[in-house]
């Protein structure tokens, strides 16, 4: 028996949350007096899953899950859960992850608890620390079901090596037509930019910034930083940045290190789905957005005056420390 890790991917390279989620797989097993497992699809250079903790690899090369798709891979996943005998399951509360965590519960009658966001305060019987009400509180759950799988949220726990000598096998699991529900025609992705998802620093912009012609100098604060750049409902709606970029409850979750907000006002949809950023800093020239009051950090005055002046002494820093 092992706690079994499901380790992400993206175009065949581990995903920072797949050392994540392999770093708290270890502590779970530790915990329980068992080893881990990691499920890894179409990855390559698996062995490095070894520094965190990871005792045995099994390695899934299929074309048929070249695509993610949250019903065939929840397939794949509980079979090796089931051939290890796993009764703990460790994923990420990725948007891919929350998706395919619902469907992998009800193939392996498992409790599933997402948003956790530290290791269990105790094995037996199993209670883990989740975040409740938009990020807003706390909640101390049991997952009192004999098997049971754990979501991770990014940024959380933190990754940890622990190195372990990790052994490496091929696994096939049995995917048919009737483990696909809805079929990828055509995936469209961002080439070369750190992505929203697993970003440590996020900048976003709202409607401040007036228009699309001004963007140059947020990704110019995102290139000088290596950060994603992300914008509010409104900016994705006025058509001025593209949707995938749309950050907030209604658009996709932030729980970055540093998040930094230019020229947003602070809706509460907004706030709700950024607030598991660690740090929070706001750039507005108006000194009642709400936005400041969830703030860590905040500036006061005209993005246009701040940003670039940000620019160039974040530059002039890195060239000190080069």
């Amino acid at each position: 028996m092992s706690v079994l890790v499901y380790t992400e991917t993206d175009n065949g390279k581990f995903k920072k949350n797949a050392f994540e989620v392999a770093s708290y797989a270890k502590n779970v097993a530790d915990q329980m007096g068992v080893s881990v497992t990691a499920i890894a699809i179409n990855a390559e250079n698996t062995d490095a899953l070894g520094t965190y903790g990871v005792s045995k690899i099994l390695n899934v090369s299929s074309n048929q899950l070249a695509t993610f798709n949250a019903k065939a891979y929840a397939s794949a996943i509980a079979q090796a859960a089931e051939a290890e005998g796993s009764k703990v399951v460790i994923i990420s509360s990725s948007a891919d992850s929350k998706y395919l965590g619902g469907i992998l519960a009800a193939k392996l009658n498992a409790g599933y608890v997402p948003n956790v966001v530290a290791a269990p305060e105790s094995a037996s019987p199993f209670m883990v620390k989740r975040t409740a009400f938009s990020n807003k509180g706390f909640a101390h759950t049991e997952i009192d079901s004999e098997i049971k799988i754990v979501g991770v949220s990014n940024n959380a726990f933190g990754v940890v090596e622990n190195a372990t000598s990790a052994s490496s096998e091929t696994f096939a699991p049995t995917i048919g037509d009737a483990d696909f529900g809805v079929k990828s025609v055509e995936v469209d992705k961002v080439v070369g930019k750190a992505t929203i998802a697993d970003a440590d620093i996020v900048v976003s912009a709202g409607r401040g910034l007036k228009g699309p012609e001004n963007w140059g100098m947020v990704e110019e604060l995102a290139d000088v930083l290596g950060a994603a750049t992300a914008c509010s409902k409104p900016v994705s709606d006025l058509g001025w940045r593209p949707h995938s970029e749309h950050v907030g409850q209604t658009g996709k979750p932030v729980a970055s290190n540093l998040y930094i907000a230019i020229g947003i006002s602070g809706a509460i949809q907004h706030l709700a789905g950024v607030s598991a950023s660690k740090t929070k800093v706001v750039i507005n020239n108006d000194p009642e957005a709400p936005f400041f009051k969830a703030a860590d950090y905040g500036i006061v005055g005209d993005a246009f005056e701040v940003v670039p002046e940000l620019i160039e002494k974040l530059k002039e820093f890195r060239a000190q420390n080069a």
